[in-house]
């Protein structure tokens, strides 16, 4: 398997102050981020929804991710500047290709 991907879908008027957040951060000297990369994305078809896609080695990977303090702590500040909550879509990669081969 190639991997897993999260999908983070939330609605805010306050997507400034969401993307100032940054990311959660470790403590100094603390494990190193366990995903691939994110990404924020702003659905044209629907005023004030984003999604978030967040990419890791593996599902276990993304767990682990989840269950660090920094990431609920992270995650509370974000839901207080959302409309509601959020909706989390989690997804297999079966294959991943890209235009270098």
């Amino acid at each position: 398997m190639a991997g897993f991907v999260q999908i983070i879908e939330f609605q805010t008027s306050r997507i400034d102050e969401v993307l100032a957040m940054g990311r959660p951060t470790a403590p100094e000297g603390g494990p190193a981020p366990t995903f691939r990369y994110i990404q924020v994305t702003a659905d044209r078809d629907r005023p004030n929804t984003y999604l978030t896609l967040v990419s890791f080695d593996s599902f276990d990977s993304a767990m682990e991710n989840s269950n660090r303090p920094e990431t609920g702590e992270f995650a509370a500040a974000m839901a207080a500047l959302c409309d509601g909550p959020p909706i989390f879509r989690n997804l297999d990669v079966l294959r991943e290709e890209s235009p270098e081969g």
